[in-house]
């Protein structure tokens, strides 16, 4: 059987977004890492700012690997600790229509390392086990920071290789700060009114009772689904607010949600080529990292195509 053509369109148009979007997009993030001013300084310097302020992180230190290092530990230790008790508290803590009981602390901690260490694994289905409380105050938030984190070691990384002479590889709670609010959060807002506007639900309701045509009884799951649909994708993620991801016309009801999604979920990780090229002062390396990234990609997509045609 040969390949479907509307297949192979939808392949072509979401790698030809990420090639055209990948300098446009590192060059907006370099500047952003690098303490640049971008188009968003303006509305975005002041939160930047007032969270140094708030926390008392002086902007301008560096740290040395260890210092990095600890800090980037500490700050994952105590995202573990809050998650975990999120969960095995969640049955006394608001933002629970469905009066969800605590989870065990075993499932509590494999959740929480998983989130915080970006992983995402999950060993539950999200709408019959965790509080929109727990959904947004802890997986919702490890998704971004989990991946500010990520930024935040490879930043530290390409310091280290562009700073021959010098032992800072810049400031751990500074890169998560920029990460989180000139990225993340700004492109996350950005992807979730898309998403609301496709018809992924964003609510705090209860859960709505229904039948089905053959007359059975069901409860349609409801929540603040789009804002942490957006990061999981934006921040490569994968912990989906309903059991199923993606999968769930909840949280991917069209071919536009379906599309936006694609393209989200690779597009940082692909821009981050141009962000080191650009920090190591040579952006032919960073296009043969994206090289070497996309002939992975095409290959691996090719080769799932045969197969899936090859079954059929």
């Amino acid at each position: 059987m040969g390949f479907n053509s509307a297949d192979l369109i939808q392949i072509i148009l979401t790698l030809g977004v990420v090639v055209v979007a990948t300098p446009i997009l590192g060059s907006y993030m370099a500047k952003v890492f690098q303490g640049e001013k971008t188009w968003l300084s303006s509305l975005l310097r002041p939160l930047e700012s007032g969270t140094y302020r708030l926390t008392g992180v002086r902007e301008n230190d560096e740290m040395d690997w260890k210092e990095y290092f600890l800090s980037l530990l500490f700050f994952n230790l105590i995202g573990i600790l809050v998650v975990m008790l999120l969960q095995m508290l969640q049955a006394a803590l608001p933002l629970n229509p469905q009066a969800l009981p605590n989870t065990s602390w075993h499932l509590a901690f494999n959740t929480a390392a998983s989130f915080v260490t970006n992983t995402n694994w999950q060993a539950y289905s999200g709408e019959s086990t965790l509080s929109y409380l727990t959904q947004m105050l802890g997986l919702g938030v490890q998704n971004f920071v989990s991946a500010a984190t990520g930024f935040s070691v490879f930043l530290a990384f390409t310091r280290g290789i562009a700073r021959k002479q010098v032992t800072g590889l810049g400031n751990f709670w500074v890169d998560l700060t920029r990460s989180t609010v000139h990225v993340l959060l700004t492109f996350s807002l950005v992807l979730a009114l898309f998403l609301v506007g496709e018809g992924v639900v964003q609510n705090f309701s209860a859960y709505v009772p229904a039948k089905t045509i053959e007359g059975a009884e069901q409860l349609l799951p409801q929540g603040p689904a789009a804002s942490q649909v957006a990061i999981k994708q934006l921040g490569s993620n994968g912990g989906g607010f309903f059991g199923v991801n993606s999968a769930h016309p909840y949280e991917n009801p069209t071919p536009w949600s379906n599309f936006l999604e694609m393209i989200s979920l690779i597009l940082l990780a692909s821009a981050c080529t141009y962000v080191f090229g650009v920090m190591v002062g040579s952006k032919r390396q960073g296009w043969g990292l994206f090289a070497a990234m996309m002939s992975m990609l095409v290959v691996m997509l090719a080769l799932s195509l045969w197969s899936e045609y090859e079954l059929r």
